[in-house]
């Protein structure tokens, strides 16, 4: 089977050697597997504790091991929710994440859990509001390395972008990239309230430093992707930073900046892009220059 044909909820797809994902209806959401000698690493565990428990079912089904420790890829709770699940059957391996991403991860949580308490008749609001939340319990600034015996994952922090706490979880030996939300194959890069637009290009910048020409990205949502498409991605973002910064010290204000430009995504996926960049530049870079 192509990458790029991965069916939705059919269980873990190889999209490299002993390197797996499983695409989610719910939200599009990717979770993947590498397996070692020692066991399976688990790249985050979907939106609840039910959407978890499918995950536990499809590593059963792939059969190549014991969960020997988790990776969130960021605070998002269609991230997160299934760690209680992953803990609970595989009898407690350490679940990793940037420290930011770790300490933010309760309110980013509720906050989402009041927004589906506030619309029940969302499909999924019920499984997400019932979820336990379990905060990873193992953290790291920069990098981090899980041993699978006969191989190494890397675990990095790239810098910011969808939020503060991204990471991004690499198999050098398979050519293979996890790279959470950082890369979104099935929409618009997400600009939330916590993301960090002028910073994302960097990022990307440091995460296509990590990826090989011939390379496979697993996004946070979405198909498989290889480095062309997160080039794209990134001169998209970069775009999207730049312009931001421009209109800025020609002295727009977030709200009037839809319709001063040109911008490669729907200007309703950027109202958030237009408020964060503008509330990270320093104040001189707000408004015309004094000639």
């Amino acid at each position: 089977m192509d990458r790029r044909d991965i069916p939705h909820d059919t269980g873990f797809v190889e999209v490299g050697d002993r390197c797996w994902v499983a695409r989610h209806s719910a939200l599009d959401v990717n979770v993947g597997v590498v397996a070692g000698e020692r066991g399976l690493l688990v790249v985050d565990t979907s939106l609840s504790e039910v959407a978890g428990h499918r995950v536990v079912d499809d590593l059963r089904r792939l059969g190549r091991g014991e969960v020997v420790a988790v990776v969130n890829t960021h605070e998002h709770f269609d991230h997160v929710l299934g760690n209680a699940v992953l803990r609970e059957e595989y009898g407690g391996p350490p679940i990793v994440a940037h420290e930011t991403a770790a300490g933010r991860v309760r309110e980013a949580t509720e906050r989402v859990r009041r927004l589906y308490e506030a619309d029940p008749g969302d499909p999924w609001a019920g499984d997400v509001v019932a979820s336990e939340l379990v905060v990873p319990d193992q953290t790291f600034s920069s990098a981090w390395a899980v041993d699978l015996g006969d191989r190494f994952v890397e675990v990095v922090h790239p810098g910011r972008g969808h939020t503060g706490g991204d990471a991004v979880v690499r198999v050098p030996d398979a050519e293979v990239m996890f790279a959470g939300d950082l890369v979104e194959e099935s929409g618009t890069p997400g600009f939330g309230e916590d993301s960090f637009p002028l910073e994302w290009p960097a990022t990307l910048d440091l995460v296509l430093g990590l990826v090989d020409q011939t390379g496979v990205v697993v996004p946070g949502h979405g198909v498989p992707v290889g480095r062309a498409f997160v080039e794209a991605q990134r001169d998209s973002i970069g775009v999207v930073a730049e312009t931001v910064r421009d209109l800025a010290s020609r002295g727009l204000r977030p709200e009037q900046m839809a319709d001063a430009a040109a911008w490669p995504y729907p200007v309703e996926d950027l109202r958030s892009a237009f408020r964060r960049g503008f509330d990270t530049l320093p104040h001189g870079a707000r408004t015309l220059p004094l000639v």
